[in-house]
């Protein structure tokens, strides 16, 4: 059974790294990224740096054309309370999202979001 769950946890991202139980979804938001712009956009793997970076929005409307967007997701486990977040890098474009870049910030890097 142990061994089911590890092997499921690899295709989950919603389930906790600490103790293979489902997680729960705590907190979303929506982020612009004003220094990624199309043709320019440098892919970064460091929290501090989307702590600094991301400016809030409230929906996709309000990202400009051409300019780099991010949604994050923090994630709670209710079994261990482990917590995680999830970081999707995308460039709206036609109504749909190009996603370059998804990582998770799994040890505390993330939970403090910017405002």
């Amino acid at each position: 059974m142990g061994l089911f769950r590890r092997m499921r946890h690899i295709f989950h991202e919603d389930w906790c790294s600490e103790c293979l139980a489902e997680m729960e979804l705590t907190r979303k938001q929506l982020y612009a990224m004003p220094e990624q712009r199309v043709g320019h956009y440098i892919s970064h793997e460091d929290a501090e740096y989307y702590q600094k970076a991301l400016v809030p929005v409230r929906k996709k409307a309000e990202i400009p054309t051409g300019t780099y967007a991010c949604g994050l997701i923090e994630y709670r486990c209710p079994a261990c309370g482990h917590r995680a977040v999830k970081v999707s890098v995308f460039l709206p474009v036609r109504e749909e999202e190009k996603v370059e870049q998804v990582l998770y910030f799994d040890h505390g890097e993330m939970l403090t979001w910017p405002n």
